[in-house]
């Protein structure tokens, strides 16, 4: 439905955190989950390569835009197979709604919340830290909200990153996300013993 090469056109911006990089990582680990659960793999690569390119745009709304812009984008191929490639998009965020309601969308789901976790994860909620201006570290209160008061990759770990691995749909991403969420749980228990002085 779509090449590598040109849905990597679509991508501009410098949020490092949402570039062609991450599409690329998000690829392999669909590919390599949508192979094992049975996927259709067409529909699947299609949602992948056009899934963020519009996170530099508008981070909030960028699946529904993205929704959108994929169904432009592959007009002439036949509209039940671009919806379902709108429909793993419009449902591949972890903050919104809807729920995956397709294999194809719960493994892009899957993958790309994945790409959230271990060592990358760890980089990547760094480089949108940085990006945002976010401090390093900074205690997270009991009663934390998101979107009242500081939020720093550690808010984010603690509201979002320590709970992907129960999220996930799919066995063969469960299976992935063990070691990873093993990893990101040590980093930020050292991060914390490190600025605490304790190690």
């Amino acid at each position: 439905m779509i090449t590598v090469d040109e849905a990597r056109r679509y991508y501009v911006g410098d949020d490092r955190s949402h570039d062609f990089d991450h599409v690329l990582r998000v690829l392999r680990l669909a590919e390599r989950i949508g192979r094992a659960e049975g996927a259709d793999m067409e529909v699947l690569r299609a949602a992948v390569l056009l899934h963020d390119l519009a996170a530099a745009v508008d981070r909030e709304n960028h699946h529904r835009i993205a929704a959108q812009k994929a169904r432009e984008i592959l007009r002439g191929h036949p509209p039940e197979r671009v919806e379902a490639v709108a429909h793993a998009i419009l449902a591949h965020r972890f903050r919104a709604p809807p729920e995956p309601a397709t294999l194809e969308a719960q493994v892009l789901f899957d993958a790309d919340s994945l790409d959230a976790l271990g060592a990358i994860g760890i980089a990547r909620a760094y480089a949108y830290g940085a990006l945002q201006g976010q401090r390093l570290w900074a205690p997270v209160p009991p009663d934390y909200r998101e979107g009242e008061g500081e939020h720093t990759p550690v808010h984010e770990f603690v509201i979002k990153l320590s709970r992907i691995k129960e999220r996930l749909y799919t066995p063969t991403a469960r299976a992935i996300a063990v070691e990873r969420d093993a990893f990101m749980r040590a980093f930020f228990a050292r991060l914390e013993a490190e600025v605490q002085g304790i190690t």
